[in-house]
């Protein structure tokens, strides 16, 4: 478990940041990496939905994987939890190569033998709501660990961008951005507070806490594009009718 504290800078605040990181922190083993996201929702999204009213207590369901998809490479079905601003993170990896329709049946069947306690809390979940995959969302990371204390991670994620399923959701036809091409996410993850120097620069830097979801954006985006679409097309048949 966890605090997640996220952030939206520049490009600049980026590279000033990663500047003065690198004399405290080293760049993961993996360097910049592609992270690849399927969300599971109920076909009115009600999950993302309830989420963006910031309960107390919330849980997102996702499929995970990294780079390029490669059958070869290992996926990790995660049951995110956030209580009290407090994350917690159950996760399952599984090989791709068991994969077959990609859908949150499927993967089920794969973990089927998995009577771990989070398997179990993974299956109540898919029990007491009927998802399916929704929403997929891919960006690319690069992350800071500490030298001196493994529990401080920092990490900058840019070039997000989403498509809707159904579609094949390991494609990348008709993606979206969800930030401006200059912006990137910041996130800073610690079982406590953030150090001292860290914060320092941060107020140095004017960069400050924000409340972001990458998949929350994405879904604000979705139905914002889904409103302006369904005001012009009413607009356009007024016209057609007027005529």
């Amino acid at each position: 478990m966890r605090e997640e504290k996220k952030y939206i800078i520049s490009g600049g605040q980026a590279a000033v940041l990663q500047k003065h990181l690198a004399q405290r922190m080293t760049v993961d083993r993996f360097g910049e990496y592609l992270v690849q996201n399927v969300y599971f929702d109920t076909d009115n999204f009600d999950i993302i939905s309830e989420s963006m009213e910031k309960p107390l207590y919330k849980e997102k369901l996702r499929l995970r994987f990294y780079n390029q998809y490669n059958p070869e490479s290992k996926g990790y079905l995660e049951l995110k939890k956030k209580f009290d601003g407090i994350v917690y993170k159950r996760r399952i990896a599984f090989p791709l190569s068991r994969l077959k329709s990609k859908g949150i049946t499927d993967i089920l069947s794969i973990l089927s033998a998995d009577d771990s306690q989070i398997s179990r809390e993974i299956y109540y979940f898919t029990r007491i709501n009927a998802v399916c995959e929704k929403i997929h969302v891919e960006y690319k990371r690069i992350a800071y660990n500490d030298m001196e204390d493994n529990n401080l991670r920092v990490t900058f994620d840019r070039d997000i961008f989403y498509h809707l399923i159904p579609a094949n959701h390991l494609s990348f036809n008709k993606n979206r951005r969800v930030l401006n091409q200059d912006q990137m996410v910041l996130e800073i993850k610690t079982p406590g507070a953030i150090p001292l120097w860290l914060a320092g620069l941060l107020s140095e830097l004017e960069i400050f806490p924000v409340s972001f979801s990458k998949v929350g954006a994405c879904y604000v985006q979705m139905v914002s594009g889904a409103q302006r679409s369904s005001k012009y097309h009413g607009l356009k048949e007024e016209k057609e009718n007027a005529a």
